[in-house]
């Protein structure tokens, strides 16, 4: 099975890039991008929809047996076990203002549990990936998730949704800062936690994410010797997860904080 989750990862890593191009076809166009809104501070572009068929129509064609979940367009039930989860583009009010901090995220799920993870970021023509007890890897180069032990040593980063309260980010942010602590958002949770992954960051949270924001990076996470709170995996494709994911000498800081700022 490690050598189909291997293959698995290569098509994804190829499958991710090639939908970077797409993406950035459009985003050196914006002055003709279709953008609509879902909701407050929620927005889709043409990008997003177009980008997301091409990779479905991919795993189609390699994976015809597999389910697929994704953002913008409806699930795909499967008969193998194997569900692909993917967010076309990750960071939309980003893309559609002209500012690089979006990536293609693809995963694969087998009952529930995410077997393989690839986060692409086109604008640095960065790929983080890994699959389950192969290790994390950007560009070719093992990444290992920060050592530190204190939050003082570095910036954690924090998401923020119209799907939890803005109050509990602020209870959240004001507890961060009390233990010496920064806060980082790009905008992106899939590139934060990338960017958790990689030791850039100490660590990622956000009260809830939906699965396509967040299980290829809590794989990678993992994979590099973080630690993350563990997702219910007969209910995280549905419903999503709160996301604690961190070197994991700060992750039980971390996870004090959240529950203490997410308890309401």
């Amino acid at each position: 099975m490690t050598d189909d989750f291997d293959d698995r990862m290569h098509f994804a890593i190829d499958l991710a890039r090639r939908a970077g191009e797409l993406g950035l076809k459009y985003f050196r166009d914006l002055d003709n991008l279709t953008v609509e809104s879902k909701g407050h501070q929620d927005l889709v572009s043409e990008a997003d929809r177009e980008v997301e068929l091409f990779i479905r129509a991919a795993i189609a064609e390699a994976y015809p047996q597999d389910g697929i979940v994704g953002e913008e367009h409806a699930a795909v039930t499967g008969t193998t076990g194997c569900v692909w989860v993917i967010d076309p583009i990750d960071g939309t009010a980003n893309f559609v203002r002209g500012i690089p901090a979006w990536c293609v995220v693809i995963a694969c799920a087998r009952d529930g549990e995410t077997v393989v993870g690839v986060i692409h970021e086109p604008s640095t023509d960065e790929t983080f990936y890994g699959r389950r007890g192969g290790g994390a890897f950007i560009n070719g180069k093992p990444i290992k998730a920060s050592n530190a032990a204190s939050l003082s040593e570095g910036s954690a980063g924090t998401g923020l949704s119209n799907r939890a309260s803005t109050k509990n980010v602020v209870v959240l942010l004001t507890l961060l800062l009390a233990e010496g602590g920064v806060f980082y958002r790009n905008a992106s949770g899939a590139l934060m936690l990338a960017y958790a992954a990689s030791g850039r960051l100490l660590g990622y949270v956000e009260e809830h994410m939906n699965a396509w924001d967040c299980l290829a990076g809590m794989l990678l996470v993992e994979e590099a010797g973080g630690t993350v709170l563990k997702p219910d995996p007969k209910t995280v494709l549905s419903e999503g997860t709160q996301v604690i994911a961190a070197g994991k000498q700060v992750f039980p800081k971390l996870r004090a904080l959240c529950s203490e700022a997410f308890r309401n």
